[in-house]
């Protein structure tokens, strides 16, 4: 009987343990270390306030605009329109010339 009671209580020993080990990582990654003159401190990052200077950012800029275009394949490309609400892009694809409008959005979604 003490051979069962022995071998319930490791288990519950190794659950325990493997359940504090496995949420000890994701607590930890608002934590940063930072090195400095006045030695290595640690620094608790807030992170809704990283999601807000994000979200804050205004649109696509000419240069995103340009690498998105590239990346579908236009060469020689450069802006001939940029609003408010999107920026065209033209230049050479294998066709020849051509266009694409992205959204003046975070991230320069097609239209």
């Amino acid at each position: 009987m003490i051979n069962v009671f022995a071998k319930a209580g490791l288990a519950l020993a190794l659950s325990v343990c493997t359940l504090g080990a496995a949420t000890a990582p994701a607590s930890a990654q608002d934590v940063q270390l930072r090195i400095g003159p006045d030695g290595v401190r640690p620094v608790i990052r807030d992170r809704d306030r990283d999601y807000d200077r994000r979200d804050r950012r205004m649109g696509c800029s000419p240069g995103e605009a340009r690498a998105a275009a590239r990346d579908e394949g236009f060469r020689q490309t450069e802006i001939v329109r940029a609003t408010r609400r999107s920026i065209t892009v033209q230049g050479m694809t294998r066709r020849g010339p051509d266009r694409i409008t992205f959204a003046n959005r975070p991230g320069c979604p097609e239209i």
